[in-house]
């Protein structure tokens, strides 16, 4: 190991990888992330905003190559991943729809929401929809407990919803749906 001070950066060790070049571009922006941010530790977040915007989610190999290139623990690097409701190990639909369950969501009627929606899309939270274009989910608490009941759709808050005006604002989504 070279002790002149520089970084050296991690390589994809998955073949399948190294041999598509779609791959190795979008690994190219994720070491340009990480250099930006000279391979602290302290950037994991932004590393991993990165990662989703580029790779769509957080699949294995990626999170073990942030891990190596961060020099975390894989378990960090995963627990921070899976703590964050905007941050997703599977493949996304077209459409996400966030319902929070914090306490103050809850119980003001966030259940409803949750049962309303998986009933009207036949997916439960943590599932996408067959035909990839809806994706749900649950979060403990997105900070908007003063609109509670809340939902995130699609990256917009949506607060004092009701089944009914859940079930409204996701038409978009649920349109042409059999």
């Amino acid at each position: 190991m070279p002790s002149s001070g520089t970084t050296t950066k991690p390589k994809s060790e998955n073949k399948s990888s190294s041999e598509n070049p779609s791959c190795i571009r979008r690994f190219k922006t994720l070491d340009l992330a990480m250099k930006r941010n000279h391979y602290r530790q302290d950037a994991l977040i932004e590393v991993l905003h990165q990662a989703q915007e580029t790779f769509g989610y957080l699949e294995e190999e990626v999170l073990v190559y942030i891990a190596r290139g961060l020099k975390l623990p894989l378990s960090r690097v995963y627990g921070v991943a899976t703590f964050y409701h905007l941050f997703s190990l599977k493949p996304q639909g077209e459409h996400t729809c966030v319902v929070c369950l914090g306490t103050t969501c809850y119980v003001k009627g966030a259940n409803a929401l949750l049962e309303a929606i998986e009933q009207e899309i036949g997916i439960h939270s943590g599932e996408t929809t067959a035909d990839r274009k809806v994706s749900l989910m649950t979060a403990r608490c997105i900070g908007a407990c003063g609109i509670a009941p809340a939902t995130v759709i699609d990256g917009h808050v949506h607060g004092k919803q009701t089944p009914e005006s859940l079930m409204a604002t996701m038409q978009d989504c649920l349109g042409n749906r059999e």
